[in-house]
């Protein structure tokens, strides 16, 4: 399989295709297991915004949870367990059953603290984090600066990015490039088979690392490729 393209493909059937021990790193993004049922009190307006937000997660068939077969694909590739991945309270059990009591597995959480969250917290708290699991198994990690090493990364929700991406929930390319440096050196196999928007393969592309993406949604993977061509043409200029 070659590096440095992205497929737009069932990952689950894509990823057989990469050999054995191949990959430096995997970081996904996959769906959430989100649950949309139920009432919404609040703000008209911000209830509103999030039917709608939530309306384009189902469209998008971002609300139901994987087939978790991709995960014993995903241990095969790997030279070693070297992966994080992007879930909901929801999913930290599943996740650290697998890696965890089966694996035996290290495990790092890294907090994305949203400090614009949408204010709905009524009977629960705010949702104003996201989580990302990282596992290792003899995986590479290490941080080259104080700012890197940080565990909880601080930003806006990048509302820019979801406009020019239109993806619902792009994360902050920063902060990949960030995971990225951590858990992989130069020149490095890094694999995404929920690429989204491409935020994976971009953020390799600017920490000169190889990459691997599988994007099953025909208009998220076009989105990808215009978004890779971009980069790649603005580093070429910059040379």
């Amino acid at each position: 399989m070659e590096v440095n393209k992205i497929y737009n493909e069932d990952c689950l059937a894509g990823i057989k295709k990469i050999p054995d021990n191949s990959i430096d790193l995997v970081l996904i993004d996959p769906p959430y297991d989100i649950c949309t049922s139920g009432g919404k009190k609040g703000n008209g307006k911000i209830v509103k915004d999030m039917m709608k937000l939530e309306k384009e997660l189902i469209d998008n068939n971002l609300t139901n949870s994987f087939d978790i077969k991709i995960l014993d694909e995903l241990v095969r590739v790997m030279k070693n367990i070297n992966i994080y991945i992007w879930c909901n309270a929801r999913q930290i059990p599943m996740y650290i059953k697998y890696f965890n009591l089966q694996l035996k597995c290290k495990l790092e959480v890294v907090i994305w603290n949203k400090s614009n969250p949408m204010p709905l917290y009524s009977n629960k708290y705010m949702s104003d984090k996201e989580y990302c699991l990282y596992f290792r198994k003899g995986g590479y990690c290490k941080p080259k600066n104080y700012e890197d090493a940080k565990s909880v990364y601080i930003s806006k929700i990048n509302v820019a990015d979801k406009k020019i991406y239109s993806h619902p929930t792009i994360k902050p390319l920063e902060l990949i490039r960030k995971l990225i440096r951590n858990s992989s050196k130069e020149d490095d196999i890094v694999l995404d088979c929920f690429l989204g928007s491409g935020t994976t393969a971009v953020a390799c592309i600017l920490e000169n690392r190889n990459y691997i993406g599988f994007e099953i949604n025909k208009k998220y993977y076009d989105i990808a490729l215009k978004r890779i061509s971009e980069v790649v043409k603005e580093e070429d200029i910059n040379e």
